[in-house]
């Protein structure tokens, strides 16, 4: 390789690139805003609902059951969460829109200063490729947390390092093509939604370990299809109330069988559904102050 081209390569690296700009001339407008945006909330959302299923198999791994045996795949969570999607479409785009406005008024306030500050690191591939860089390190922040038990300093050393050695050099040369950019979106995108679903992972655990300790749970796990929904269970045969009479949580059914939580005593375990009858069903039970699980394994434990 000659000599020449070795300068030419590396003169293109050093140099602004010139299709960012030419990207900018023709990318102007909130049309073209709300594009970019678009861009990039699609990924993250995508990324995001493949991480949950993960979230839901840890929830339910807390009252040691899969999933599966509490009769939950992939379309019976997408069901649950339709009310979910639906709120949340209803509530992101005026949010959207808000942020917009915001965008704009900030713009225009400052005479044109933010647009033309974002304009310029846009046109500086080295820096857009650094702060695309450090937020995917930034993303792993998550999986630091629910894998291991780092200090806060480690951990921002170790997203930083990560995100100068595996994605600084890969973002800058997408950034060469228009093709590498849309790229670069889809991968900050995906990052994104990865590591706000390991985030939402930790309070999916930390919902259902207080749903062990307290018998109720919280908004959150509504949301992600949790149902908190308990009854009494009584004999096919005679109907009478089984185990005193005390509520049970059900956590689902499959195989002809019903998976049950005893708060009392800290148990999950099985009923045959053809033997067990459910009354009294009651969703999101309202608990008096105070309110704890165990009664029944504190008793025997003392």
């Amino acid at each position: 390789m000659s000599s020449q081209t070795l300068s030419a390569e590396r003169a293109d690296l050093d140099m602004p690139s010139q299709d960012v700009t030419a990207e900018d001339d023709g990318g102007g407008g909130i049309l073209a805003l709300l594009e970019r945006i678009g861009s990039v909330i699609v990924p993250v959302g995508v990324a995001l609902y493949a991480v949950l299923y993960i979230g839901v198999e840890q929830m339910y791994a807390v009252f040691g059951i899969s999933p599966q045996q509490a009769g939950i795949d992939q379309s019976v969570l997408l069901g649950r969460l339709m009310g979910t999607l639906v709120l949340l479409l209803i509530t992101g785009i005026p949010l959207l829109g808000v942020l917009v406005g915001l965008a704009w008024v900030v713009d225009k306030v400052t005479f044109g200063a933010v647009g033309k500050l974002v304009g310029g690191i846009r046109r500086r591939p080295w820096i857009a490729a650094a702060i695309a860089a450090l937020w995917c390190g930034a993303t792993y922040w998550g999986i630091f947390v629910l894998f291991g038990d780092l200090d806060i300093a480690v951990m921002v050393i170790v997203a930083v390092g990560l995100g100068v050695l595996a994605f600084l050099i890969p973002f800058r040369l997408l950034r060469r093509k228009p093709v590498g950019r849309a790229g670069t979106k889809l991968l900050v995108g995906g990052m994104t939604g990865v590591g706000l679903g390991f985030l939402l992972i930790l309070a999916m655990i930390q919902g259902a370990e207080e749903v062990q300790e307290t018998g109720e749970a919280n908004d959150l796990l509504s949301l992600v299809g949790f149902q908190d929904q308990w009854t009494i269970l009584k004999d096919a045969g005679s109907d009478k109330p089984l185990y005193d009479g005390r509520w049970m949580m059900l956590l689902g059914e499959s195989d002809g069988t019903y998976l049950l939580y005893d708060c009392d005593k800290y148990e999950t375990f099985r009923r045959p559904m053809e033997t067990t009858n459910l009354g009294d069903i009651q969703l999101d039970p309202e608990r008096e102050k105070g309110f704890t699980c165990g009664g029944l394994a504190e008793g025997v434990n003392q």
